[in-house]
């Protein structure tokens, strides 16, 4: 996404409880450092349809990996200002970004 030019990502979800506490921040952290990106990541909260209940926990994570914004387990707005220069920053300092190759397949293969 980094090389097509995304300098924000969108990632809504309805994670559960469950694998939100275990895994929702550490994956979207490693999705803006990856691709040196903002990310934006709304998660559902609250009891869902049939049992259970989705995390929350929307995040706003700058292209380092830092958590901008949290919106914890509570319904309500996340916010924060974003700097669109430290994409290019953080792409410097990540030297893999700039790598790359192409994965085109060639015929018979």
């Amino acid at each position: 996404m980094s090389q097509s030019g995304a300098e924000v990502l969108l990632v809504p979800a309805a994670f559960t409880q469950k694998t939100g506490e275990a895994h929702w921040h550490i994956l979207n952290r490693a999705r803006a450092i990856e691709n040196g990106a903002f990310v934006v990541a709304p998660c559902a909260i609250g009891k869902v349809a049939g049992g259970g209940a989705s995390y929350g926990h929307s995040l706003i994570i700058n292209p380092w990996g830092e958590i901008l914004a949290d919106g914890s387990d509570q319904v309500g707005v996340v916010s924060a200002v974003i700097d669109l220069t430290e994409v290019a920053t953080a792409r410097q300092r990540i030297p893999s970004l700039s790598h790359d190759r192409s994965f085109t397949l060639k015929k018979g293969v």
